[in-house]
């Protein structure tokens, strides 16, 4: 089990959770931010501090939001527009930096507005 980002993330990238994070699993794409869910340890430190309620345990997932939760599994497993492989499990978001791409659900998005 893994916690997801959702919907109210994209355009917005607060990052009050990437600084809360104790793993460093939260990754920062071109419009949203992703969880690793490989490296999520389920500590649930992130989700209290998300200003706009983006995140959510993935049993607790709003049902209109639950494809977030395999498209956060796809920012890594899969091959984004613009990145020659797959990111997997780089072992730390701040090690590895914004990645200037997104998964297809988010880049089909309309510019979102708070």
């Amino acid at each position: 089990m893994t916690y997801v980002i959702g919907l109210p993330c994209v355009d917005v990238k607060d990052r009050a959770c990437v600084e809360e994070c104790p793993v460093d699993c939260i990754y920062e794409g071109e419009r949203m931010l992703y969880i690793q869910p490989d490296e999520c340890v389920d500590c649930g430190a992130c989700e209290p501090v998300c200003p706009v309620e983006a995140i959510y345990y993935e049993d607790d997932l709003p049902e209109q939001w639950r494809e977030y939760q395999a498209d956060n599994a796809r920012f890594f497993s899969e091959t984004l527009p613009g990145l020659d492989i797959p990111l997997g499990s780089p072992g730390g978001a701040s090690k590895l930096g914004p990645v200037s791409a997104d998964t297809p659900l988010v880049t089909a998005l309309p510019p979102q507005t708070a």
